[in-house]
């Protein structure tokens, strides 16, 4: 599970193998026993959210949103196309 950035003591990071065929590019975020897993493209969104408050998902998403092209980078390093 390849981190790509940490904030918060929140983990950004994908999997390794995400499926056949995987998911569109997106970013799993993790920390105190809480996760939730954003979509890249077409636009940052919220996919799924256990145990966040609405302002944490806030602040999740303006994270997302201001590295958004690393996180694409580093997916399409990892997955390809």
């Amino acid at each position: 599970m390849p981190v790509v950035f940490r904030r918060g003591g929140l983990r950004y990071f994908f999997y390794s193998n995400e499926g056949q065929p995987p998911e569109p590019p997106h970013i799993h975020v993790k920390g105190g026993g809480r996760d939730a897993k954003v979509w890249l493209e077409p636009e940052v969104s919220i996919a799924d959210s256990y145990g966040f408050n609405p302002r944490e998902l806030s602040n999740i998403l303006s994270a997302v949103a201001g590295n958004r092209a690393r996180f694409l980078k580093a997916w399409h390093d990892r997955f390809g196309n």
